[in-house]
């Protein structure tokens, strides 16, 4: 359950490239990069619960480990997949709606931050968030 709190995004590395790759347009990848972004997760046994807020949204999910379900980013990307633990890192592996590709998605506590790594296309990003 480390996973368990509030996250509040401190910095990105290489996210506006992984966002191009993404196909996100100029202006949505510059808002994107300022968004603001908290992270509430609580985990219960395989059961988790994550609530995302930003300068442009609101949104909650309820998913159960190697469950697969459906999700929208942002800027409207439709993917489905599913969450499952490998060791101490959390693993999404999701396909976007649109054209099949696949998202890789893992989230990771090191020392004190939440690190969360995007892979598309041979691009990857990190978002690092810290304890709000």
């Amino acid at each position: 359950m480390a996973f368990n709190g509030t996250w509040k995004v401190d910095r990105n590395d290489n996210y506006e490239k992984f966002m191009e790759q993404m196909g996100i347009n100029m202006v949505k990848r510059k808002l994107a990069s300022h968004d603001n972004l908290k992270i509430t997760l609580e985990q219960t046994g395989d059961e988790f619960h994550v609530k995302e807020v930003s300068t442009f949204r609101s949104l909650e999910i309820n998913f159960t480990l190697g469950v697969s379900f459906e999700y929208s980013q942002a800027d409207g990307t439709e993917l489905t997949g599913s969450w499952v633990m490998e060791g101490d890192m959390l693993k999404g592996t999701f396909t976007r709606k649109d054209n099949g590709k696949s998202l890789i998605t893992t989230r990771k506590i090191i020392g004190e931050e939440l690190v969360q790594t995007y892979t598309y296309e041979g691009v990857e990003a990190k978002r690092i968030f810290k304890k709000a």
